[in-house]
């Protein structure tokens, strides 16, 4: 442990790839020391670990754990304090994501999708609360544009993001003044990996009124927001999704 570091420290859920990959280099770049929490992506959270460690040594953290156990949600708030002394920012970015229509829907499927979108950003911010309290830190949850917006034949899934837009709200409450709490929802900002499908791809951008797909560093940007020092902004949801949620 460095008691006396001086860069802040954050977590961030399912940072192996994609959005959660971006947000931990983008932090990195501010000077953020970062923990990479991961599932089954090991390859690619070592890789993006040693690229941040060769810049700036032991300043990333490869960290496995399934975050729907909520002993791992503990043991990876401990360790992270144990490694730098401190957590500054809490990003709550894993997620699972399929349909599960009216009918076929079953008791795993609502397990796992209430776990990583809702019982995981509850249990990992209760047991950073005292570090982030002491730290005057941020906690960010993703969320999703379509937890105010029906998705056909995602019950689940929407219920649990919607669930997560209440819990934002309610530990923003909670935990104040000394914790910021706040949701991004974003709209497309990346296709589904392994989906293919052109034609989709398309009709969807149709369907913004910006006329395209978002990019991780817009996410990336509504994080550097929120956590600005001074910030008088809490218990808010931003959409980040080219207007695709006012239609």
């Amino acid at each position: 442990m460095d008691p006396n570091s001086v860069n802040p420290v954050a977590i961030i859920t399912g940072a192996a790839v994609r959005i959660g990959a971006a947000l931990a280099r983008s932090l990195h770049e501010q000077a953020f020391n970062v923990v990479i929490n991961y599932h089954r992506s090991e390859d690619d959270a070592r890789a993006v670990a040693t690229s941040m460690n060769e810049i700036r040594p032991d300043s990333a953290l490869a960290v496995a754990g399934d975050v729907r156990d909520i002993t791992v949600c503990e043991q990876l708030a401990k360790r992270t304090q144990a490694w730098h002394g401190r957590i500054d920012l809490l990003i709550n970015n894993a997620s699972t994501f399929y349909s599960t229509p009216i009918g076929s829907a079953t008791p795993g499927q609502w397990e796992d999708l209430m776990g990583t979108n809702l019982k995981a950003p509850f249990f990992l911010s209760q047991a950073c609360a005292p570090a982030l309290k002491q730290a005057r830190g941020n906690i960010i949850n993703i969320v999703d544009i379509y937890a105010l917006k029906s998705l056909a034949n995602y019950p689940i899934y929407t219920t649990a993001k919607a669930g997560l837009v209440g819990l934002t709200r309610s530990l923003a409450n909670d935990l104040a003044p000394d914790i910021r709490v706040n949701g991004i929802a974003p709209g497309s900002i990346l296709w589904p990996s392994g989906d293919n499908d052109e034609a989709a791809k398309a009709g969807s951008v149709l369907s913004i009124p910006l006329g395209r797909m978002g990019d991780p560093s817009d996410i990336a940007h509504a994080v550097h927001y929120f956590i600005r020092p001074g910030n008088f902004v809490s218990g808010q949801i931003l959409a980040i999704d080219g207007a695709a949620s006012i239609i």
